[in-house]
C-alpha cells in the first residue's frame, strides 16, 4: 500500500516500522491530512511516540513525501481517503495480532521455566526466551539418549552415508527428527558465533580455510552448540563461555576477543553468500 503513496515514504518510515511509523499510518494514512498537521506538530507527534527517537528531520522526511506522493497523483487515479481506511485497517489488524504474539511468548515463558528451572539451556549464547522454549521442547530430556551422538543424530543435522557393496560416500545432512529443532538451533548457533569465542574461532576457519559456505559453516556451529547445550543439561551446569584456550570469559571480553582475532576478511565474507557452483566435467 505506501508503495502506491511512492518509494519516499518506505524511506522516510522505515522497513522495520517502529511505533511513530505506526501512529503516523494509522492516523495520517492520507498525506493530504499529514500536511495539514504541519511541521511543528507532527514533529511533537514522532518525538512522543517514539520517546525522543524521532526528531524533526523525521518529521520533515515525513512531510516531503507526503507533498511527493500529493504532486505524483495530482492528475487523480487514487483515492487517498480510501488508501488511508485501509492502512489504518491492517495496522488494527497488526497491533491485534502482536497481542496474541505477547500472550504466546508470556505463555512459552511460563512452560519453559517450569520445564527448566535452572534455566540451562537459556544460559547458552544466542539463545533468548523463545528459541530456549523451542530447543527443549522439541529436544525434550536429554538424559533419554544414550550419549551425545545419539543426540546429534537426533536433530538430523549429521552427515549422511551413501553405501554401496563398492563404494561409501557422503551426502548432505541426513535431515532426520524435528525440523523445527534444526531450525532453533540454526539460528542460536548464527547468533552464538558472536557472543562465544570457541565458535567464532570454528566459524572463521569453516570460512576462512575450509572456504564453506555461510549456511554450511553454521550447520557446524549448530551440531557443536546442540551437543553442548545437551551436555550442560546431563550434568545440570549452565553454559559456561570460555577463550579457546579454554579460560572462562564474561560477555565483554568475548566480544572483544571475537573481534581482535576473528573478524572474517570482506573477501571472505563475500565468497561465503554465494553458492557454491560445481565445475564443468571435461
Amino acid at each position: 500500500m505506501l508503495d502506491l503513496l511512492g518509494p519516499s515514504y518506505i524511506e522516510a518510515l522505515g522497513t522495520r516500522m517502529p511505533k511513530s511509523a505506526l501512529e503516523v499510518l494509522e492516523h495520517y494514512g492520507d498525506p493530504r491530512s499529514l500536511r495539514r498537521l504541519g511541521l511543528n506538530r507532527l514533529t511533537a507527534l514522532v518525538r512522543r511516540t517514539s520517546g525522543g527517537a524521532w526528531k524533526a528531520e523525521h518529521a520533515t522526511r515525513l512531510l516531503d513525501a507526503a507533498n511527493e506522493a500529493i504532486a505524483l497523483w495530482e492528475g487523480g487515479g487514487l483515492d487517498f481517503a480510501e488508501l488511508a481506511w485501509d492502512l489504518a485497517s491492517e495496522l488494527r489488524i497488526m497491533r491485534q495480532l502482536d497481542t496474541e504474539i505477547d500472550r504466546l511468548d508470556e505463555r512459552i515463558a511460563e512452560l519453559y521455566a517450569a520445564a527448566d528451572p535452572k534455566g540451562i539451556v537459556k544460559s547458552a549464547p544466542g539463545v533468548g526466551p523463545v528459541l530456549a522454549g523451542g530447543i527443549l521442547g522439541r529436544l525434550g530430556d536429554a538424559n533419554r539418549f544414550a550419549n551425545l551422538a545419539a543426540v546429534r543424530s537426533f536433530s538430523g543435522m549429521v552427515p549422511g552415508v551413501n553405501q554401496s557393496g563398492h563404494s561409501q560416500a557422503r551426502s548432505g545432512i541426513t535431515k532426520q527428527g524435528d525440523p523445527g529443532l534444526r531450525r532453533d538451533i540454526w539460528f542460536a548457533a548464527d547468533l552464538a558465533r558472536h557472543h562465544d569465542p570457541q565458535l567464532a574461532a570454528k566459524y572463521y576457519r569453516l570460512i576462512v580455510e575450509r572456504r564453506l559456505h555461510h549456511y554450511s559453516a553454521v550447520c557446524h556451529l549448530a551440531t557443536t552448540l546442540l551437543t553442548r547445550i545437551a551436555a550442560c543439561w546431563r550434568t545440570g551446569q549452565p553454559y559456561v563461555v570460555c577463550d579457546t584456550d579454554g579460560r572462562p570469559v564474561d560477555h565483554a571480553e568475548a566480544r572483544a576477543i571475537i573481534a581482535e582475532r576473528y573478524k572474517v576478511p570482506p573477501e571472505a565474507r563475500r565468497r561465503s553468500r554465494v553458492p557454491a557452483v560445481s565445475e564443468p566435467t571435461r
